[in-house]
């Protein structure tokens, strides 16, 4: 299954398919969607209501689209993990929401808007989405706020904006910082409206395990339901999935305790690809670790760095106090490096050069693990009052968090694990490999290429949940009008519900005395050292081994305690860390297979003095991987992935070598 390279070490068993047929328009990307919209195919009002869709996760993107179909007139059957739909991990954004509205009169533009995106994504996503992106941003943005979004405004009642990291006008819209808490509360709002009126039936508390598939569709679900244990199947004409990104594979991340990528591998070892799987974004502004037993790192807005200010000592060591630390031995080294951002440069870039300055010695704090966010100079500018207005519930925030006062100390901050720009593949129309099945929000692959410009995430969540799906899923579902439902008793939905049973009961009869937690906090020690910020083939391939390693162990020594049929939170963690042990071989091999630096995949073989290096000639495509194993595989080791391949053409946005100096 595997080969050697000449140090003996070994590589993984990796195939070629064919080349993916992305189905985007031809001709001006910038009227693709505008030209795919017509085509579409409709199901006319009075057989809606003959169609049911599934749609996982209650996000944005998830809300959205269910809340949207469910208005339409189709059957929407919805499930969630959580107590309540507005639970969803949206909540956790802060820093506000883009849009190509140009209400700041500062040169701002729907060409510039893609631009950026394109740019910001190191050219290796796809250039007509981001013209879906920047052109549907304003309806998005009029949407939220009439349902509700209590968006910051001027003192004459227009709406306000402030800028995010890699551009250079100010196109984000935000509510403090709080803007996914304000925008997930009025998505979940605008789905129980739905709920109250019959359209659309909540599961919450309900975890997807497998997918039912037949003839080759997706077919409908089978959920848990956490608090019984029960197991059940739910046949639908098309799927949706909008279960958020994978970026908790590595432990310490920015996301909830409890977000996983269970559903998505679900549906990606039934058939459906997984893009750029190893295209991981690491916020530059987290809280660093500060203790070996916290279960995750937490998030301050991106928003912070309009007004605060990036540095380190600039000798090694040392370790006065910052406020002992005069002007002229500080080194504000993003504004050094790169002036014409400074501060507010894109994630990867700021995230790889904190992390130079603190493996060069230059780190503070006790662990000498972070940098300084310092809002001395801000303060003095605009007072405190001002200061308090933009960031004050940040502030209050990292008081908590840490004991120590923003106002009076510098902030510490460090690069973490945070947003996936990979996720299951998908043609233009969010349809995954898999027909019947949808992908929406960070779920899916297509904005963001290689890295995220900040205040995009909820931006493509909701053109994807509201603008998009519920135009792509009817075109779908239009010629499967009078096509009955799978039943109960037929053979792909015995067949799905016994998968769920089956792997239940392994997880259960493992007998071992490692609790699956343990296995998850190794997993992320690994893929921190080996496919983290900056990867190299020996890294990675010593990953790889590593990963194969762990996830042997996890089946021979995991400790599952409890019953299948009651609430048993032990169970819920095994299964899905055993998903995260064979997703992560998969995202160092796609590391390991691209050899170029790109946006957040940074190989250090392939750099100009710390920068990243692409390779345009071999690698202006995305891979798109299929993953499959043995029938008599018991431990997971006999892994097999093929990558497909998508040409990625750019026409606006010329390939360019990319800089921000």
């Amino acid at each position: 299954m595997t080969t050697s390279d000449r140090t003996g070490r070994f590589t993984p068993h990796v195939e070629h398919g064919p080349d993916l047929d992305g189905r985007i328009p031809g001709g001006d990307p910038a009227s693709a969607w505008a030209r795919r919209r017509d085509e579409y195919r409709l199901v006319g009002p009075l057989n809606r209501g003959k169609f049911t869709v599934a749609v996982v996760g209650t996000g944005l993107a998830g809300a959205g689209a269910a809340a949207a179909l469910a208005e339409l007139g189709y059957r929407v059957e919805v499930f969630t993990i959580h107590d309540a739909a507005r639970r969803a991990h949206s909540v956790a954004a802060q820093g506000g929401i883009n849009a190509a509205r140009a209400r700041a009169v500062d040169g701002d533009s729907l060409h510039r808007f893609v631009v950026d995106t394109v740019k910001g994504g190191d050219f290796r996503g796809r250039e007509a989405e981001a013209f879906r992106l920047g052109e549907e941003s304003v309806r998005v943005i009029d949407h939220l706020a009439a349902i509700g979004v209590p968006f910051a405004r001027e003192y004459g009642g227009s709406l306000t904006t402030r800028s995010f990291g890699g551009v250079q006008v100010s196109r984000t819209y935000y509510t403090r910082g709080q803007t996914g808490q304000q925008v997930q509360i009025a998505g979940a709002q605008a789905l129980q409206r739905q709920v109250g009126a019959g359209r659309a039936r909540l599961h919450t508390r309900s975890e997807m395990l497998d997918l039912i598939v037949e003839d080759g569709r997706a077919r409908g679900v089978v959920v848990r339901d956490l608090v019984t244990g029960a197991v059940s199947a739910h046949p639908a004409h098309a799927v949706v999935l909008a279960t958020g990104g994978y970026g908790s594979v590595y432990f310490h991340s920015t996301l909830a305790v409890n977000s996983n990528a269970s559903a998505a591998w679900r549906a990606h070892r039934h058939g459906a690809l997984l893009a750029h799987p190893s295209f991981i974004q690491f916020h530059p502004t987290a809280l660093p670790v500060s203790s070996p037993w916290q279960a995750k790192t937490i998030l301050m807005s991106e928003s912070l760095r309009n007004d605060g200010r990036i540095w380190v000592p600039a000798r090694p060591g040392d370790d006065r106090d910052p406020g002992d630390i005069p002007e002229s031995e500080r080194d504000y080294y993003l504004e050094r490096m790169y002036p014409a951002y400074g501060n507010l440069s894109p994630r990867d870039i700021s995230s790889r050069a904190a992390t130079a300055r603190i493996r060069d010695g230059h780190g503070v704090g006790p662990l000498k693990n972070s940098v300084y966010l310092d809002f001395r100079d801000a303060l003095g500018r605009l007072g405190r009052d001002v200061i308090a207005s933009r960031y004050g519930n940040l502030f209050e925030m990292y008081a908590h968090a840490t004991g120590e006062d923003p106002y009076a100390v510098p902030m510490r901050i460090a690069p973490g694990a945070h947003f996936t720009m990979g996720g299951l593949w998908s043609d233009y129309d969010l349809m995954t490999s898999l027909p019947g099945l949808f992908v929406g929000g960070e779920a899916g692959w297509g904005y963001h290429g290689a890295n995220r410009l900040g205040a995009n995430s909820l931006l493509s969540a909701c053109v994807d949940g509201w603008f998009t799906l519920p135009y792509s899923v009817p075109n779908y579902l239009a010629p499967l009008l009078g096509e009955p439902l799978p039943q109960a008793d037929s053979a792909p939905v015995r067949e799905a519900v016994a998968r769920v049973q089956a792997r239940v009961d392994r997880l259960l009869s493992g007998g071992g005395d490692q609790a699956p937690a343990t296995f998850h906090r190794r997993l992320g020690e690994i893929l921190y050292a080996g496919c983290g910020v900056e990867r190299s083939a020996t890294s990675l391939t010593t990953a790889i081994e590593d990963v194969r390693s762990l996830r042997a162990e996890f089946w021979r020594d995991v400790a599952v305690t409890g019953r299948g049929e009651a609430f048993n939170q032990v169970l819920e963690q095994a299964g899905r860390v055993a998903d995260f042990l064979e997703l992560a071989e998969l995202m160092c091999v796609d590391a390991l297979d691209r050899t170029e630096s790109c946006g957040a995949h940074f190989r250090a073989e392939h750099q100009d003095d710390g920068e990243a290096r692409r390779d345009d000639e071999h690698w202006a495509f995305a891979s798109a991987w299929a993953t499959h194993a043995r029938p008599d595989d018991r431990d997971g080791t006999g892994l097999r992935f093929t990558r497909h391949a998508e040409p990625l053409r750019f026409e606006a946005v010329p390939l360019a070598t990319r800089s921000y100096s």
